[in-house]
């Protein structure tokens, strides 16, 4: 069902109850769900909201929640702060969620977490990195590793390469500026030198000046955080411009529009980020050959980390017969769970302990690399220290 809300205008509603069977009520249980589904970030929603709903479908297919269905209450927040707000009021103050799931990036969640975090209503953030989000309080949980740790995995990655001399491109947002934060952090600790660096704006897509700088630069490896529309052409410029050191992107780029974008440009880009498409881990495979059979895609990190995301909500509500509110938080916070993504729990923070996986393009496909294991460079921060 997918209609124009009177709340807000051109705001995209789609409410979701899956697997129900014919003649049966609506679904009782409601999770709600921010995603960008118009505008810049579209591709990316798409791909989140086919994560959680096949997370949902999966879920009423076994029996809900305490005999209740689940109902996915979406809508589009165009990864824009500005309707992130209006969106998680709605879903607090019309839909009555019990629980909400972010597929969106890091600016609009941060503007939603405090409306969220006001009505106990706990927040479970599939990819979103800015260290802000889980600093919003307790009702605040993400799945996968957080901007600054990132960060650091990702100079971890270049001195595993062999690779001292660095130049490092940012994408001017709260992602790049978390990303940049951990890899300065971690630079000088692993022996790198940063010999330069550069910013960019989030619609810019000719980088004929910035190339020209890093190809005089002449690094060793670059690392260049964006998303697949701006990260492909910044890659393929680079290439065309003759600059051969090895670049090191983020999660931004997991998304075959990547690859389309910069075409044979992309080959041998090294990514860190959360899926291993060739992991032998039965949860991964499983949700790997699921989403294909439901999407006839195959499915990326922001597919994974939503599929995730809400199959945490999923296993705390069955621990509260489908209750929300300080019991659902106590559930979440307490659990384990074994996905697509790794093994995860939660810390004092909310924040999740798990290695990082690089992926590299080869023959236009996302495959693996190798893994980033550090316990203490991959630590996420604790209400400890």
């Amino acid at each position: 069902m997918k209609f124009l809300s009177p709340y807000v205008p051109n705001l995209i509603v789609t409410a979701v109850a899956l697997a129900l069977p014919a003649g049966a009520a609506w679904a009782d249980v409601k999770v709600g769900f921010n995603v960008p589904l118009t505008g810049f970030a579209a591709a990316d929603g798409k791909s989140a909201l086919e994560g959680a709903k096949l997370a949902i479908e999966q879920a009423n297919a076994k029996g809900g929640v305490a005999g209740q269905k689940l109902e996915l209450v979406v809508y589009d927040d165009q990864a824009s702060p500005k309707e992130a707000v209006p969106v998680a009021t709605k879903l607090v103050e019309k839909d009555g969620v019990v629980a909400a799931v972010s597929g969106s990036y890091s600016g609009s969640t941060r503007a939603a977490a405090a409306i969220f975090q006001r009505a106990q209503v706990p927040y479970v953030v599939s990819y979103a990195i800015h260290p802000d989000i889980t600093l919003a309080g307790d009702y605040m949980f993400r799945v996968s590793a957080m901007g600054e740790v990132q960060g650091r995995g990702g100079a971890k990655l270049a001195q595993n390469l062999g690779k001292k001399k660095v130049v490092v491109i940012t994408v001017k947002n709260d992602f790049g500026q978390a990303l940049a934060a951990g890899f300065k952090e971690a630079a000088p600790k692993l022996g790198l030198n940063i010999v330069n660096e550069y910013e960019y704006g989030m619609a810019d897509r000719q980088f004929g000046p910035l190339v020209s700088k890093v190809k005089a630069d002449n690094p060793e490896v670059i690392y260049a955080s964006g998303y697949y529309f701006n990260a492909g052409p910044l890659v393929s410029q680079l290439r065309a411009a003759g600059v051969t050191a090895p670049i090191i992107g983020q999660e931004g780029y997991d998304s075959d529009k990547f690859i389309e974008i910069a075409g044979a440009a992309a080959e041998g880009t090294l990514v860190t980020t959360s899926l291993d498409r060739d992991s032998d881990a039965p949860a991964t495979k499983a949700f790997l050959a699921d989403f294909r059979k439901a999407t006839g895609a195959g499915a990326d990190m922001v597919a994974a980390a939503s599929f995730t995301a809400v199959n945490v909500v999923v296993e705390g509500l069955k621990k509260t017969g489908g209750k929300g509110g300080d019991a659902l938080k106590q559930a979440l916070a307490t659990g384990s769970y074994d996905t697509p993504i790794g093994k995860l729990a939660f810390n004092d923070l909310h924040e999740v302990k798990k290695d990082l996986q690089v992926q590299v393009v080869k023959d236009k496909a996302f495959r693996r690399h190798s893994v980033i294991s550090d316990p203490v460079l991959l630590a996420p921060p604790s209400k400890a220290k």
